[in-house]
């Protein structure tokens, strides 16, 4: 069976429809609301989704390779989160834990109460040993083969 270009830019869009769904339900669903990082995961699915709506009325390989950068730029976010989670580097200072040691009572106290309620090198859901910034890695990589599939068919 040979997929149509519409029929992959379909499965594209709904590839980050179908994870941005999941991730709203974690959040309101599930109560886990979600890091920086997480946010910032989710700004190239929005825009992975106006370009599949983009490419089905228009068409062309351009909007399919957007779509592709689009889900690689999510994956890429998602390997620094997942990083950032596992302590193989630091995340922004906004979002993760720093050190006490030498910190004054007066500084320690000042760490705590700018600290984010949300923390990024935290994980508080995983599922066979990968968080939920891994499996968006994972499935944005998929979706971005199917992206360039999409445009290779254009």
């Amino acid at each position: 069976m040979t997929l149509t270009y519409r029929t992959l830019i379909l499965l594209a869009a709904a590839g980050s429809l179908a994870l941005m769904l999941g991730a709203w339900g974690f959040q309101y669903l599930g109560e886990m609301p979600p890091c920086k990082l997480c946010y910032w995961q989710r700004y190239p699915h929005y825009a992975a989704m106006g370009l599949g709506v983009a490419a089905l009325v228009l068409g062309g390989a351009l909007l399919a390779l957007l779509g592709a950068l689009a889900a690689l730029t999510t994956a890429g976010i998602g390997a620094y989160h997942t990083g950032v989670e596992r302590g193989w580097w630091e995340g922004p200072s906004s979002c993760t834990s720093s050190g006490t040691s030498g910190l004054s009572t007066d500084e320690l106290f000042d760490q705590i109460m700018a600290a984010p309620l949300v923390r990024c090198d935290e994980v508080p859901w995983e599922m066979f040993g990968l968080s939920m910034a891994s499996w968006n890695m994972l499935a944005s990589l998929v979706l971005a083969v199917i992206w360039v599939m999409a445009a290779r068919r254009a």
